[in-house]
Formats: structure tokens, sequence, C-alpha cells
């Protein structure tokens, strides 16, 4: 298992390093437009995910963004923040927000790794599947109140129900 640790105080390392071998074993497309950050674009069953890990050095954070492809309509922005809560209440781990500039709905989850602390490429691998797989599990949601009128109970709803066997 690879693994990152801080050994001494002194001792600069920035775990976005392997979060990028992360990404390269995915073969996914990816940049790293600064060295606190690092962002990749994902196909994902609904729409293409843009993720981007941001290393926050001077705080020792670490976050994780996972943006669904997706707009909506400031006049929606009222029911998207009632579906965020009951969404948000179904995780274990992170949240979705909404981005009031440009609305865009984001799965985040932040690690403090400092003092110490650190990461692995497994740890990493296990937090970007969830959050491609909360995104993918809460699409439809998000989708049922913006083009079918849902409201927030009944596009969670949509969203929760399981189907069972094969047509």
């Amino acid at each position: 298992m690879t693994s990152l640790r801080l050994k001494t105080r002194e001792e600069i390392f920035n775990p976005l390093d392997l979060a990028e071998r992360v990404i390269m074993e995915r073969d996914w497309v990816f940049d790293r437009p600064a060295d606190g950050e690092l962002i990749a674009e994902v196909n994902g069953a609904w729409c293409n995910y843009h993720i981007w890990f941001v290393w926050q050095e001077d705080s020792g954070g670490l976050t994780l963004c996972c943006e669904l492809d997706s707009k909506f309509p400031k006049r929606i922005v009222a029911q998207i923040h009632s579906l965020l809560a009951l969404v948000n209440e179904k995780l274990w781990l992170g949240h979705f927000d909404i981005n009031s500039e440009d609305m865009a709905v984001t799965f985040r989850h932040s690690l403090m790794l400092r003092e110490g602390a650190g990461t692995t490429m497994s740890h990493l691998q296990e937090l970007l599947d969830l959050a491609i797989s909360e995104s993918e599990r809460f699409y439809p949601a998000f989708q049922s109140v913006v083009w079918g009128g849902k409201s927030a109970a009944e596009a969670l709803e949509i969203a929760l129900f399981e189907t069972a066997g094969e047509a």
C-alpha cells in the first residue's frame, strides 16, 4: 500500500501527488493547473463529472469535489436547496451543495492531513469511488426537480427507488 505521511513539521508534502497517481491508474484525462490543484473529467452513466482535488498546505486540508455536468435555472434554487437538505440526510460521508454563481451541484468531502496524518492511494481511490457513486445515485433526483417538475420529496423517492430483476 502506497502511503504518504508527514514525518516532521519541516517536511513538506503534497497529497495531490498520490491523487495524480490514482487518476493516472484510471487512465483519466487530468491537469495540475497549480501546485495545490488537480482536475479531471470522468464519464458517468448520467453525465460527465468534473473532479478536482484542492490541497491547502497552510491548513492541512485536502478537498475532493465532484461537480455534476448540469446547471440549473435560478428560478428553481429553492427547490434544489430543499432537495439538497433531503439528499444530505442520506449521506454518511461528504455532502452536496450548489454554487450560487453558476448553479452547479457538487459533491464535496474534505480531509485534515496535518501533524503527521497521511493518506494512501487506496483511501483516495475509495473517496473518488464514493464521490462518483453518490453523484450517480442522486443525479436523477436533481433532474426530476429541474425537468420533471417534481417536489424534493418526490425526486428523492425516484432516485432511491430500487428495481429488482431484469426486463
